[in-house]
């Protein structure tokens, strides 16, 4: 599968590197992308950088794990590439990080916040269940993380994704803003 990942930090890098592992083609975006050169070669053949516009259009899955302060421009400049595609949104908020826009997302809930900025969008939760440093020293283990969304062949297209991150993944098809 090809996968774009817009956010390139802990869980951004930690998932793009078990997904290159299990041999999926991962394009990694973020702000610096003088930054993420050297995590594309460390990573082999598998793996590219680029824009994020570049990550939308590559991806037949886009995983966000990006800070929530990023979602309105994020969201103006690619919600049109991402209606209909699969989007995975590996974020947490942080109140000292995204001050307002934590709090946005909590008075509506994450998902809810999500699909805000990118209406159309098949929308999951995923990732955002376990610190990044669980995922790098124990992916491949059979971790249990949730999944949510209301999708369910979105939450269903995402099921190997997070095989290749090491988990059977739990799925919860509620509405992902609850």
């Amino acid at each position: 599968m090809k996968i774009g990942i817009i956010g390139s930090g802990h869980i951004g890098a930690t998932v793009g590197r078990h997904l290159i592992e299990s041999g999926h083609d991962v394009k990694f975006a973020a702000r610096d992308l003088d930054k993420l050169l050297p995590l594309a070669a460390e990573l082999g053949s598998h793996a590219s950088a680029g824009s994020p516009r570049e990550a939308a259009l590559f991806g037949e899955v886009v995983i966000f794990a990006t800070p929530y302060g990023a979602w309105p421009a994020l969201g103006r400049d690619l919600a049109p590439l991402l209606s209909g595609k699969i989007v995975v949104d590996a974020a947490n908020r942080y109140p000292q990080r995204d001050r307002d826009m934590a709090r946005r997302a909590l008075d509506g809930g994450s998902g809810l916040f999500t699909a805000g900025y990118l209406p159309g969008a098949r929308l999951v939760k995923a990732f955002n269940t376990l610190p990044w440093k669980i995922l790098a020293n124990e992916g491949g283990t059979g971790l249990a993380m949730a999944i949510a969304g209301d999708d369910e062949v979105a939450v269903q297209t995402e099921r190997p994704i997070l095989a290749a991150v090491g988990s059977d993944g739990l799925s919860d098809t509620t509405p992902s803003g609850t």
